[in-house]
């Protein structure tokens, strides 16, 4: 585990609000210097915490407009690797989730229509080992870039209902 103090998680999170921020602008919100910025961000990027940079698209806008995951169940006990391997079938799974227990993996799909997902997912179950799927439908995406999970948060405080009189 890497030790990282309350700036270098401020930073993280600037990031993942937009990677595209400049060091100055991060500089100014932490209260350092643009040049000690760039050391703890280029530490970081050398210790593999940050792994990359990436752009968020609007598939939908391209022409894929639908989302979906499929659960995916194999026969006895197959290798991982062999659950890997059903992610080159089709070009169309952008990430395979090995998990533990049931479902053995769970699958993202972009498709462009209704039509092209049945296709891919029939792809899928022609894969390997497959037994079964269960495809659920993403409808709408929220996802949270203001919050760290690795920086210890305040509990929330219980509220008690306000007691009703007669």
């Amino acid at each position: 585990m890497t030790d990282l103090d309350d700036i270098d998680h401020s930073l993280l999170r600037l990031l993942r609000q937009d990677a595209r921020r400049t060091f100055s602008e991060m500089a100014e919100k932490v209260g350092l210097s643009v040049a000690a910025v760039k050391r703890r961000v280029d530490r970081m990027r050398d210790l593999g915490v940050i792994t990359g940079f990436t752009a968020q698209i609007d598939y939908a806008k391209l022409g894929w407009g639908i989302e979906a995951f499929t659960e995916l169940r194999y026969a006895g006990t197959a290798p991982v690797s062999e659950i890997i391997r059903t992610a080159t079938v089709a070009p169309e799974v952008q990430a395979i989730y090995t998990t533990a227990g049931d479902p053995d993996a769970l699958v993202s799909i972009r498709a462009r229509d209704m039509r092209h997902l049945q296709q891919v997912i029939d792809t899928l179950r022609r894969a390997g080992n497959v037994t079964g799927t269960k495809t659920l439908m993403v409808m709408d995406v929220w996802t949270r870039s203001d919050m760290d999970p690795t920086t210890p948060t305040r509990p929330l405080s219980p509220t008690r209902p306000t007691p009703r009189t007669p």
